[in-house]
């Protein structure tokens, strides 16, 4: 490739990267989860807008890996772990019987009405079945809904893709004749488990070494840290364990670990995932051939008619009924499963190994997506209000970074104060902070001032507060806990430990709980 060729490229490419960038803002204002546009944009430079052909099903299917996994682990880094603990379990049931449950009534019915064979019904099933992390983030977390709720379909989101990506695999394989139920379970069981293993051992790990290590330059800790995500993700593929899985779970604990510049590594997570986004569904775009998706209408309007009024309410009410979920809880989890570049991808598996429907599939996944999402994605808010799931704005959770002292075994913690948070009107002396662990500065209106106990926190404000490094998770778990609830989230023992002490009658929090 001659310079002036390498300068064409780069123009192309950078020139659609800001039209993407630019998009977002559309997709925001319309409610409409940002796939969309991009979906949208790489039909128009593909070849039935500007001319480009891309056809490399080879490329594709290792770039969009390589995507999904970015994905994935910026879901994982800004999930709360306290968010995920208590719906782990009704999450993962989600997340595996009920996609398998889902896959089974879409296919069975599926073969019922279309003239299609038992491998194309269950691909189908199987394929279009999976919920997009990317999707369900992007929109959910901004609509004011429950939090528990939320959390439930998100932890979904996050768990269910590893299953269907394994059943997919199986199904185009060889082992979908060689392999009984039995076999193919097993399979599957193995490579869940595993992969949630490796991906918190290899987290947790990484993670210990990045907070006991001083880096040069801030710049190299989210370097280090998607570093270990993709870690995870490979060491799981080399066992054969889930690679999707462990990065996720790797993403999870890492963004939940006290790491060094959070809000840096942060906001470098944030940004590698958009631009995974926005490759992935633009090259995905590319991929399609819009003189042939007006034939698959008819069969993507079955299948995702099937999908998303029969096939996800029945196993959504199959799987959270037993944990008492109300059936308002129940429809918004049913409605709020939005596809998006999971099946696409996935859809792009049966091409790589040349299965005679293989165009088919891809071409009515493909529209389904756009066609279900425009359905699903704007009517998401209307669909929470109605049933009575949304709450009132909620405190923003207060920004914390911190800087390893290591030298003398200490940290900064650079505090910021957003709008909406309740750490706003507390006293600093309110903070009830351990006793080793100082308010230094505090910069409001660009003047530096050092507080006192009886300064008065405002919204806007920045605090550098210094703390022993035994003391790190206490303070920044105190100040988050307050940031949410108010002076009165806590308070300390006799002992100086921050706990949550139980009412003799059953009144009070119980251990780790704030108080109202």
């Amino acid at each position: 490739m001659n310079p002036e060729d390498l300068n064409l490229v780069l123009l192309a490419a950078t020139g659609m990267l800001l039209v993407a960038v630019a998009a977002v803002r559309l997709a925001n204002r319309a409610g409409l989860p940002t796939l969309l546009i991009y979906l949208a944009l790489g039909l128009a430079v593909g070849e039935a807008g500007l001319g480009l052909e891309f056809e490399n099903l080879d490329l594709t299917t290792i770039l969009s890996s390589i995507a999904l996994a970015m994905i994935l682990a910026e879901g994982g880094f800004t999930t709360a772990m306290e968010d995920v603990k208590p719906v782990a379990l009704k999450a993962g049931v989600l997340a595996t019987a009920g996609v398998f449950l889902s896959v089974a009534i879409t296919g069975g019915l599926v073969y019922l009405i279309l003239d299609v064979d038992v491998r194309t019904a269950i691909l189908l099933g199987a394929v279009a079945s999976s919920t997009d992390a990317a999707a369900v983030f992007a929109v959910l977390r901004r609509l004011p809904v429950k939090r528990k709720l939320r959390s439930v379909v998100e932890a979904e989101s996050g768990f269910n893709d590893p299953p269907v990506i394994i059943l997919v695999t199986v199904v185009t394989s060889s082992a979908w004749s060689e392999a009984g139920v039995a076999g193919v379970a097993t399979q599957i069981a193995y490579q869940l488990v595993l992969g949630v293993v490796v991906g918190f051992v290899v987290a947790r790990i990484g993670g210990w070494v990045l907070m006991h290590s001083a880096l040069p330059s801030s710049g190299l800790y989210p370097l280090a840290t998607v570093a270990i995500a993709f870690l995870a993700y490979a060491v799981a593929g080399l066992i054969s364990a889930s690679p999707f899985l462990a990065i996720y779970v790797a993403g999870l604990v890492l963004g939940n670990l006290a790491l060094p510049h959070r809000s840096t590594t942060s906001g470098f997570v944030e940004s590698t995932a958009w631009l995974a986004q926005i490759g992935l569904f633009t090259m995905l775009g590319l991929l399609a051939s819009p003189n042939r998706l007006l034939d698959a209408l008819p069969t993507a309007l079955v299948v995702g008619g099937v999908l998303t009024f029969i096939a996800r309410p029945l196993s959504v009410t199959a799987c959270v009924t037993p944990f008492r979920v109300p059936w308002r809880e129940q429809a918004f989890i049913s409605w709020a499963g939005l596809r998006g570049a999971v099946p696409i991808v996935l859809a792009t598996i049966p091409m790589a190994v040349g299965l005679p429907a293989a165009h088919r599939i891809f071409d009515v996944v493909f529209l389904l997506v756009i066609l279900f999402t425009l359905i699903q994605g704007p009517t998401l808010p209307w669909v929470a209000k109605r049933l009575g799931v949304t709450v009132d704005g909620t405190p923003t959770d207060v920004e914390i970074e911190s800087s390893p002292l290591d030298e003398i075994d200490a940290s900064l913690l650079q505090v910021s104060v957003p709008p909406g948070s309740r750490l706003a009107g507390v006293e600093v002396q309110e903070l009830r902070l351990p006793t080793d662990v100082v308010v230094s500065l505090l910069l409001r209106d660009d003047e530096l001032v050092v507080p006192g106990p009886s300064t008065v926190l405002r919204t806007g404000d920045h605090l550098l507060i210094a703390a022993a490094r035994h003391q790190h998770d206490r303070v920044e778990h105190r100040l988050r806990e307050v940031g949410r609830l108010g002076r009165l989230a806590g308070w300390y023992d006799a002992d100086d430990q921050f706990r949550a002490r139980r009412s003799p009658r059953g009144g009070g929090p119980g251990p780790g709980r704030s108080l109202p």
